[in-house]
């Protein structure tokens, strides 16, 4: 067998660890930790304060710098956000302008509660298309997947 048959194996590997790293990244989601964690133009506490987000709001995570995440929420945008400021607690935000929380996984359940564009809603179970979450008030139910993003 050539030296380069031999090789092909570990060419593989390598090539699939590379192909994976960026996929992990972008799969990584977290959540803020409390009220009013600050989203920043750069990884410095002293850099422009571009918008703050409370308890709960997801953002997927781009890449790492130190102790800061570089971070996209729904709608696109990205900031930097301090690591510690966040947690792995799972939730979704509403990309409906009108979102029906219904009492089973079905278009025809009773909706039970209301949820508008870019509300927060934690995720509690997920099963095919629909997501079992609780709302702020404290009502749950369940919605459909195309409507919200998060995890």
């Amino acid at each position: 067998m050539s030296i380069a048959l031999r090789r092909l194996p570990a060419l593989f590997l390598v090539l699939a660890t590379l192909f994976a790293l960026p996929a992990a990244y972008a799969q990584q989601m977290v959540a803020a930790a409390r009220d009013g964690v600050m989203l920043r133009a750069a990884a410095s506490q002293r850099a422009e304060a571009r918008w703050s987000i409370d308890k709960g709001y997801p953002l997927r995570v781009l890449s790492r710098k130190g102790a800061w995440l570089r971070v996209s929420d729904f709608e696109g945008d990205r900031a930097w956000v301090l690591s510690s400021r966040t947690n792995r607690q799972a939730h979704m935000v509403s990309k409906a302008s009108a979102l029906n929380v219904r009492a089973t996984p079905n278009t025809r359940a009773r909706v039970v509660a209301r949820a508008g564009y870019g509300d927060v809603l934690r995720t509690m179970e997920r099963r095919g298309d629909w997501v079992k979450v609780r709302t702020k008030a404290g009502r749950v139910g369940w919605v459909s997947r195309k409507l919200v993003w998060g995890w």
